[in-house]
């Protein structure tokens, strides 16, 4: 089942999306600054869609597998 999935931060890094969200507020910062800042996004590159998606909808859990564009 799909809501057995349960991704809500960075692995590399162990931040979550909903601190890179509060960040990303406060400061107006985009995916390749959160990379810079954080380091997310920048080291195997999993949590990149997802952070996408975190800057788009506003969503920091997700429950499905989400594949680079």
């Amino acid at each position: 089942m799909a809501r057995d999935i349960c991704i809500d931060r960075c692995i590399c890094y162990d931040r979550t999306f909903a601190e890179l969200k509060s960040a990303a507020a406060v400061e107006s910062l985009q995916l390749d600054e959160i990379s810079k800042r954080f380091g997310c996004g920048s080291c195997c590159g999993v949590c990149r869609p997802y952070i996408e998606r975190m800057l788009e909808t506003g969503e920091t859990v997700f429950h499905q597998i989400i594949l680079p564009r």
